[in-house]
């Protein structure tokens, strides 16, 4: 077998972990909208708990396969990990907070759709990743097909206090393009779960500190509630991760930043089956064109 083959092969291994874990995160929405029917909870306690459950489950994970190797970790690379953690917790912050400006659907397309072009931008600074035509074609391919899925009405853009909630949501994006570009760095250096199992713990410090800052944390959920939350930080938290690290180590960041860009369309097709939400032709064309998008990195 050749050294192309061989790192192709590697290549579209790295692309199908990046993938489920996209898919994985497009049940969140599903989960939380369930969430919020079996209780009065706020986003910022979904997410506290969500990082809170997952980082002790991938600490567990970890030193069972590492034991103390899990903790032997260089001072400049634990910094980085905990600016994921950070990270992550600021940028459910800053889009909680863009969503109370602008609504869920204009939040949603100005964080997705800005931060593929902010990796893109800052892989190029940093990391010296080469952006081939494909891959700016792919790209303009996901955006648009995201844009058509999500459907925004344009007199809906910027009601209230629009220009703070595209600020949010713009500093949400950017949270986001940072931790993935760590993220990378730190791929196949270290076992998948130990990047996030120090990471996450902290983010859910930040969300802690916020959300009693904000009146409290709501801890009242009936027997439900607690299985969608343990959910939430089992499958789309620490699962997902530990998928999206792995597929890192042979994914550039770019490319990962335009593949999870199938978290919207897995959200918009449970939200289809289970809540009967409607697609409508827009939708339909915006979720081909994201399909096409993946099948063009794929032939890559």
């Amino acid at each position: 077998m050749s050294i192309s083959t061989i790192g192709r092969a590697q290549a579209r291994s790295g692309m199908l972990f990046v993938l489920s874990s996209a898919i994985l995160w497009g049940t969140v929405g599903v989960t939380t909208k369930a969430l919020y029917g079996l209780s009065a909870t706020t986003p910022l306690s979904i997410g506290f708990f969500r990082l809170g459950i997952a980082s002790p489950i991938l600490l567990a994970v970890g030193w069972r396969a590492l034991k103390w190797r899990l903790f032997k970790i260089p001072a400049r690379d634990l910094g980085l990990m905990a600016l994921i953690g950070i990270l992550m917790g600021y940028y459910q912050v800053s889009f909680f907070t863009a969503v109370q400006s602008l609504g869920a659907a204009v939040a949603t397309l100005i964080t997705l759709c800005t931060a593929p072009a902010m990796v893109a931008i800052l892989s190029t600074l940093l990391t010296k990743e080469r952006l081939t035509a494909k891959i700016l074609a792919s790209m303009v391919f996901a955006l648009l097909g995201t844009t058509l899925l999500i459907q925004v009405r344009p007199e809906s853009a910027f009601s209230g206090s629009g220009l703070s909630g595209v600020a949010w949501a713009l500093s949400s994006a950017l949270g986001y393009s940072g931790m993935l570009i760590i993220s990378r760095d730190l791929a196949g250096r270290y076992h998948p779960v130990q990047p996030y199992a120090i990471g996450l713990g902290l983010g859910a410090l930040l969300l802690f500190g916020v959300a009693q800052a904000g009146g409290g944390l709501v801890l009242s959920y009936p027997p439900a509630g607690w299985a969608l939350l343990c959910y939430l930080a089992v499958v789309p938290t620490a699962l997902a991760f530990g998928l999206f690290i792995t597929g890192m180590q042979h994914t550039p960041a770019t490319v990962a930043s335009i593949i999870t860009l199938l978290e919207p369309l897995t959200s918009t097709i449970l939200a289809w089956l289970f809540f009967k939400e409607q697609l409508g032709p827009l939708g339909a064309a915006g979720a081909a064109l994201l399909c096409g998008a993946m099948l063009l990195l794929w032939r890559r």
